[in-house]
């Protein structure tokens, strides 16, 4: 009888961390998501400099467009060589 109380007793435990699991795993996960992104935040700050942050507010951004104009010049860029086949 001991048995069968010690087996159920251990399925019962695993029953209730598994739905414990499913509760609290998320919310745990999220946690340290966040406590990553604002320790990477920090360090990407001192990597790129203090004045960072306040150099580019929100809505301030620039964007450059790249030259839409091909470069057509005659140079000559190389030779062509014309190959036969040879059976």
């Amino acid at each position: 009888m001991a048995f069968l109380k010690t087996i159920l007793i251990l399925l019962l435990g695993y029953y209730l961390l598994k739905i414990l699991a499913r509760w609290f795993a998320p919310r745990l996960f999220s946690y340290a998501a966040k406590k990553a992104e604002k320790h990477f935040r920090e360090q990407f700050g001192t990597f790129r400099g203090q004045g960072y942050e306040e150099q580019q507010q929100p809505g301030d951004g620039s964007t450059t467009r790249k030259s839409t104009h091909r470069n057509n010049s005659s140079e000559h860029i190389g030779e062509y060589i014309d190959f036969e086949e040879i059976e």
